[in-house]
């Protein structure tokens, strides 16, 4: 299934009810509101066109039950600019701006777009280059080096920028830590939606990266994440969306969103044996450290 035809089968169904909320804020470390709200025309996936007032609400309804820091996520340069501009007028909101693992094995991690990315990350309200990586599952072989010149790129501007470093690993774990220990990772760099066992977990918790999961942390056949999870240190986890994909239990198979994190958390709280509203906090502080206050100069 192609990523466009994969956010349209996410948009189906009714969208879920909101959960009680969090006693404690708590953050989405990894959301696509434009792939969430966004209709653009001859099957692009992206929303340039979605009202502001369409997205304010969708924060909104985050904010009503705890979820009131968000990463707005870039894969493309279109969206990584959208990202940006979002970011830059609404406080709850920072974003990350990348070429996707997917698209650059296409070819599109163009001179010209790894400028523009060059470029985003340098604006105040981009704290973190991303999603970028290696995937070995949607992209054969013939793209492979393609991808792996382009996540190497996306590594040097993140550096350059000091801004944080998020990971699409998917299918390449081995691949991944290859060439972070090639290049010399950031300071701070997050697996988005890990997707290891524990002894990948582990390999990464010594190197110092930060571990997000997501609903799939909830699914009954992932004992393997649950089990990753439980044995990284509370101070290097994150909780994410990627909505509109990966919806948790109890709602898998309909549309999620930033509001469904609690439910996250809440697997997370159960799995690590961590006091949920301590929970929270270490969450908070941790998606801080990693991409900075969320107050501050939005332009």
């Amino acid at each position: 299934m192609s990523r466009s035809a994969s956010s349209r089968a996410n948009r189906r169904g009714e969208p879920p009810p909101s959960p009680d909320p969090l006693p404690s804020p708590a953050p989405d470390s990894h959301t696509h509101l434009d792939i969430v709200l966004g209709e653009r025309p001859a099957g692009d996936e992206h929303g340039e066109w979605a009202p502001d007032e369409d997205v304010d609400a969708e924060v909104a309804a985050a904010v009503a039950v705890g979820v009131s820091r968000l990463v707005q996520v870039g894969v493309d340069v279109p969206s990584s600019r959208w990202s940006a501009a979002l970011a830059a007028r609404h406080p709850n909101v920072l974003a990350a701006v990348a070429l996707h693992p997917n698209e650059a094995g296409d070819g599109g991690a163009t001179d010209d777009a790894l400028a523009e990315i060059d470029r985003l990350a340098a604006l105040p309200r981009v704290r973190a280059v991303g999603e970028t990586g290696l995937d070995r599952y949607r992209t054969g072989p013939e793209g492979w080096a393609a991808q792996e010149a382009s996540f190497r790129a996306h590594i040097d501007i993140a550096k350059r920028h000091g801004v944080a470093l998020v990971i699409h690993d998917r299918d390449a774990h081995g691949e991944i830590l290859r060439v972070l220990d090639d290049e010399g990772a950031p300071e701070r760099t997050v697996f988005h939606c890990f997707s290891g066992d524990a002894a990948f977990a582990k390999a990464c918790a010594e190197r110092g990266f930060v571990l997000s999961f997501a609903g799939t942390l909830t699914f009954g056949n992932a004992a393997y994440l649950r089990e990753a999870a439980a044995l990284t240190p509370v101070g290097q986890l994150l909780v994410e969306t990627d909505a509109p994909f990966l919806t948790p239990m109890p709602h898998r198979g309909r549309p999620n969103a930033s509001r469904l994190v609690p439910h996250t958390v809440r697997a997370l709280a159960d799995v690590t044996g961590v006091e949920l509203t301590e929970l929270c906090q270490e969450l908070t502080r941790t998606a801080e450290r990693v991409f900075g206050p969320w107050e501050g100069p939005n332009q």
